[in-house]
């Protein structure tokens, strides 16, 4: 049977007879395993891109939209690269807007290895008040896996008032890592001694001199740079086990197990973000489309040297 105009339905609501409700079970879709950055291929049009994705993911249940915080690209996913490519064309035909996809950015980090104390120094002199603050810092990794600042000043040679903007002047520094520009995580700050001045010192003067401090430390810590690991598990036949237990390494991947399921082979993995675009139809092609994959963020790992140097080359940064 065929229904027009249905303003308020959705893709698996159950129709029935108000006086006998009838429900069937939510029919269980495939989750999304390909993601891709969309964007407007003219400029000007991103709101009618976006928009007509939304209306499009209202009929597929199969497709999501997701903008990422981090790195700021609107993410398209899908069950495939030919899926997505549908939605595109069916955005081109319905909403006459035509959309661009690229591999997503990797939302890399920056992290350091050994302990360093530096200091920061503001003192500006301009006429009439000037600005004084020195901070003398010890900066190590967290224990905590969590960014930590300990307050271990004794004598009052900082004045408390202006501890807060000392925290505040590091955080915002982190922000923006000495390698290639990416956030710093896992990192203790303990603030061991500094100096003020009654008439020019300031809270904005202890946040420049704590901004500036952290800035010197990141370079005398042995930093690095994190990429996200993805726990990947791929469900095959048995006959592709071979193909699919070699294919993980070739993507920096490193296998975890695996287990009989029925018939099929269930691998698990830890797999780079980076390395694992493209997954879906290499996995395709090589099983005959017959092996299945789903993956989740995992954790944050150092990047070996010449991934760390191309990435740092990219971003314009220098090690």
């Amino acid at each position: 049977g065929a229904m027009a105009k249905l303003q308020f339905t959705n893709t698996g609501d159950t129709l029935t007879d108000p006086a006998e409700p009838v429900k069937f079970a939510p029919i269980e879709f495939p989750a999304p395993c390909i993601s891709l950055a969309v964007s407007a291929k003219k400029q000007g049009e991103e709101d009618k891109v976006f928009a007509g994705i939304n209306r499009l993911t209202e009929e597929d249940p199969t497709m999501e939209i997701e903008k990422n915080a981090e790195t700021g690209d609107v993410l398209i996913k899908g069950l495939g690269e030919m899926h997505i490519d549908v939605i595109c064309a069916k955005l081109k035909n319905k909403f006459k807007v035509e959309a661009s996809l690229a591999d997503p950015r990797i939302p890399y980090r920056e992290t350091i290895r050994t302990m360093a104390e530096a200091e920061g120094k503001h003192k500006k002199q301009t006429g009439g008040a000037g600005q004084f603050g020195v901070v003398q810092m010890r900066f190590e990794p967290s224990p905590t896996g969590e960014f930590e600042f300990v307050n271990a000043i004794v004598g009052g040679v900082v004045p408390k008032e202006y501890i807060p903007a000392i925290d505040k002047g590091i955080q915002e520094a982190l922000n923006s890592g000495v390698l290639a520009g990416y956030p710093v995580e896992d990192i203790k700050v303990e603030l061991i001694d500094g100096s003020y001045h009654d008439v020019d010192s300031s809270e904005a003067a202890f946040k420049v001199a704590g901004s500036m401090a952290i800035k010197d430390a990141l370079k005398k810590s042995d930093p690095v740079i994190l990429e996200p690991v993805m726990a990947v598990e791929v469900e095959t036949p048995e006959e592709y086990t071979g193909f699919v237990m070699g294919d993980i390494p070739s993507r920096r991947g490193l296998i975890q197990g695996q287990e009989q399921r029925g018939n099929a082979v269930c691998i698990s993995a830890k797999v780079p973000l980076s390395q694992m675009f493209g997954y879906a139809t290499d996995l395709r092609s090589g099983t005959q489309g017959r092996a299945t994959y789903t993956m989740q963020f995992d954790t944050y790992e150092p990047v070996p040297k010449n991934v760390a140097e191309e990435i740092i080359s990219k971003a314009g940064g220098n090690a």
